[in-house]
């Protein structure tokens, strides 16, 4: 594999797990050998009883970047970065990289990421940058659903960002500083968007660059019908709570 660069200071690469046995060995052995140096990743597993959390400590040691977080049951998503970002922020990493663990999100654009970052505050994997669709594998009705939930947040935040529900990106260190992380309240997708809205609120700068989403080949897909209602709130949430903030 090749190896691609990574800009000068530590960056930590936060991967929330439930029932990820199957995928994240292979996921942790293809991130390291891309990245040998000042690249450490952080799995926060919702105990899951696959297993997943064993074969993760079984790897821990094999090498010394690998860190675990075990939650004694199913806490969210959003929850899982909250405490993924403030693990970043205790122990000085300078850049933070989200990344879902199914194989989805490919290891190669975590370089392409880090270049980036190198002047962007935030740095997004789009699946939808311009008028391209890069998604392989979903059936039509989730593919029209999330790219109708993209649109429709564009459309009542005014937030520039073609696909807000991504969950591959980098934030440098500042950003997530600058948040106020206790009170980001969402969950699921809905956890995306709000943290791109706060982000570009507070005036950071953000950049997507383009990836190839391909869904998952093993496992079951976290996607549920409470994931979309909440979106659909947070959306309108996120707007009267900015109107009152301007007033």
């Amino acid at each position: 594999m090749t190896e691609s660069r990574v800009p000068t200071g530590k960056t930590l690469v936060i991967i929330p797990t439930y029932n990820e046995s199957e995928n994240i060995g292979k996921l942790l052995d293809d991130i390291f050998s891309r990245y040998p140096e000042n690249l450490d990743v952080l799995i926060i597993d919702d105990n899951s009883p696959d297993g997943t959390a064993a074969l993760v400590k079984r790897k821990q040691l094999e090498n010394k970047r690998l860190f675990l977080k075990e939650r004694p049951g199913k806490m969210g998503l959003g929850t899982a970065y909250i405490e993924g970002f403030r693990y970043a922020l205790e122990h000085g990493y300078d850049r933070i990289i989200e990344m879902d663990a199914d194989y989805s999100h490919d290891p190669e654009v975590i370089g392409t990421m880090l270049e980036k970052s190198a002047t962007k505050d935030l740095v997004i994997g789009s699946r939808y940058i311009g008028n391209t669709v890069n998604v392989v594998n979903w059936p039509l009705g989730r593919l029209v659903l999330s790219k109708t939930a993209s649109i429709y947040t564009r459309l009542i935040t005014g937030m520039p960002v073609s696909d807000p529900t991504s969950g591959y990106k980098c934030f440098r260190a500042d950003v997530l500083k600058a948040v106020d992380l206790d009170n980001v309240k969402s969950q699921g997708y809905s956890f995306q968007i709000e943290m791109n809205f706060r982000v570009w609120k507070k005036g950071f700068t953000i950049e997507e660059v383009p990836i190839i989403f391909i869904d998952r080949a093993i496992g079951k897909s976290k996607m549920t019908k409470k994931n979309v209602v909440e979106a659909i709130r947070v959306v309108w949430w996120l707007k009267i709570l900015s109107i009152f903030r301007r007033l």
